[in-house]
């Protein structure tokens, strides 16, 4: 064995590995097959609902906040001045009193129908008031004009108390005003953005604090919201938190709300335990849902919306939804001669681009007569909106069409129009 050794080693002077024979390849085979068998293994283990169709995990904090934790509105009324003759006309009265009820207050009497000005806007000023902020904190605001001045770019808001609903006080705001955008009029007329309204970045000051009651002192708890509620993602963020902090420690009241007991190690460092929470990931469940928009002709689709069997007849146009498979994505038009699709499921309904009609918003779309669209048992709407799209179907008639579905139960997803 020695002198084997040996021999190999000076017939390969210069350190090359030598090339493996049929036991390497046997033995590489081996291992590949072996890592296929528990890569199967391990995924036949993985539950269906949470495995394949729960979605992707997030953090509780992308997908919830603590209740009590909330913005405020702020809505204030106030004067631009400075403007370069664009402001509002004597037709704005409230306008004209208000600019002599300032001038009242510093001492200046003039009776209102002696003011002429162009260089004034009454303009209502409106702010987010965040959670948590502190005395002394800035806040954007928008300011918005309320009478007939053609713009308010170049002005400079004075003075304007923000109120909150409760008629409190809790900003002030003061500034130039910047709309973003370009005005200009003449023979080059041209406008981005709108004239009339502006926003002044970090020009109100806060003057009042608004308290946070996110922990409800008497049970010692902390109540979670979901931004999108559901019951299958309010269950479990529940048995999220419980095999963290223990069973028992989260309890989903409603489909948006889980209450959380704070335990004994957090007493007093609420903060600290609802940072810990926030980190926690899930995956959060989602409804079938098609959202459109007549207007623009768009289709939003969340997720797998498959669709039952059903015969639509739309005009010119005929949709066939079979329950068996294999004629998923068949596409015809006997006047038009468009080709058929391939039988199996594809997508874009198997026609080349070659043959998509050209199609504007509005029309009606180049469906011919006997326009007919044959989709398989199980196949999706994106599969459906690609075969409409093939034959030159208009937004609206794809529009029609899935409400027609949804009306009919073949549909199997929430719709909305946006």
């Amino acid at each position: 064995m020695e002198g084997h050794c040996k021999a190999r080693h000076s017939a390969n002077p210069r350190g090359r590995v030598p090339r493996r024979g049929g036991d390497g390849i046997r033995t590489f085979a081996i291992t590949l097959l072996l890592i296929l068998g528990a890569c199967i293994l391990i995924s036949s283990n993985i539950p269906l609902n949470e495995g394949c169709l729960a979605g992707a995990a997030m953090r509780v904090k992308d997908i919830a906040r603590v209740q009590g934790v909330r913005i405020n509105q702020l809505m204030g009324y106030g004067l631009v001045v400075g403007l370069d003759g664009t402001g509002d006309s004597r037709q704005s009265m409230f306008t004209v009193q208000s600019v002599a009820n300032m001038l009242m207050r510093f001492g200046v009497t003039v009776p209102p129908e002696s003011i002429k000005v162009r260089n004034v806007a009454a303009v209502i000023v409106t702010a987010d008031l965040p959670p948590f902020v502190k005395n002394g904190d800035q806040i954007d605001v928008n300011v918005s004009s309320i009478g007939d001045a053609k713009t308010i770019q170049g002005g400079t808001l004075l003075l304007t108390p923000l109120l909150g609903p409760d008629g409190k006080t809790y900003a002030v705001a003061q500034g130039p005003v910047s709309i973003g955008g370009l005005n200009m009029s003449g023979g080059g007329r041209q406008s981005r953005n709108y004239p009339t309204a502006a926003m002044i970045p970090r020009g109100a000051v806060i003057e009042r604090e608004v308290p946070m009651d996110f922990v409800n002192e008497d049970k010692g708890t902390v109540a979670i919201t979901l931004n999108q509620p559901d019951f299958t993602t309010a269950s479990r963020l529940a048995a999220a938190i419980n095999a963290q902090f223990g069973q028992g420690a989260a309890q989903a009241v409603d489909a948006g709300t889980v209450e959380v007991n704070i335990p004994p190690e957090f007493k007093g460092n609420a903060v600290g335990f609802i940072a810990r929470v926030e980190e926690l990931t899930i995956s959060p469940d989602s409804v079938a849902k098609v959202a459109i928009n007549e207007r623009t002709g768009t289709v939003v689709i969340g997720g797998e919306v498959r669709l039952l069997p059903a015969v639509v007849s739309h005009g010119n146009l005929r949709v066939e939804i079979t329950s068996a498979a294999g004629s998923a994505g068949a596409a015809s038009s006997p006047a038009s001669s468009l080709p058929q699709a391939s039988s199996g499921p594809v997508s874009g309904a198997g026609l080349s681009p070659a043959f998509r009609p050209a199609m504007s918003k509005g029309q009606t779309g180049s469906l011919g007569t006997g326009s007919l669209v044959k989709l398989g048992g199980g196949e999706t709407i994106d599969s459906l909106v690609s075969a409409l799209n093939a034959i030159g179907a208009s937004p609206r008639d794809i529009i029609a069409i899935l409400q027609a579905l949804r009306a009919a139960g073949s549909l199997q997803a929430e719709l909305e129009v946006i």
